[in-house]
């Protein structure tokens, strides 16, 4: 028996495996996230010249009761339930799709943001979320211990 021949066998087997691992490894971590991003709706940012912020984002098949918009130092977060049954029942034909699940984004807002005056309005599936800045810079002062 050559130990040589068999250490390297044992090298290359282990090797390959590793190598298996590791490309399994990242195609189940791509279908994680591709299927994390599926569910996150799609959005526009836009600033205006008037210097007004605008948010749009797609919530097809959310009711305008189900959508949440909290504004917590400088942090814009948007959540909403997205309750969707599509249902086909024909004489040689059923099919039932439905999708349920919870939807959040987050949005860091720059400090000159009037976080008091914010407008939002939702038709046809899209929410418009509009931002103002402030003309006074939000200002605090810091004591030192």
């Amino acid at each position: 028996m050559d130990i040589a021949k068999n250490i390297k066998n044992i090298s290359s087997d282990l090797e390959h495996g590793l190598k298996q691992g590791l490309k399994e490894g990242l195609i189940k971590t791509k279908n994680k996230l591709t299927n994390v991003a599926s569910h996150l709706p799609f959005i526009n940012l836009a600033k205006n010249r008037d210097n007004q912020h605008t948010i749009e984002i797609d919530l097809p098949g959310v009711e305008k009761q189900d959508i949440v918009i909290n504004i917590q130092e400088n942090t814009l977060t948007v959540s909403a339930e997205r309750r969707m049954k599509e249902e086909v029942n024909e004489e040689d034909y059923y099919h039932l799709s439905s999708y349920f699940g919870k939807i959040s984004r987050s949005f860091s807002l720059p400090e000159t943001i009037d976080t008091d005056n914010v407008d939002a309005e939702y038709k046809d599936g899209r929410l418009y979320i509009r931002l103002n800045e402030s003309d006074q810079k939000k200002k605090h002062q810091v004591s030192i211990k």
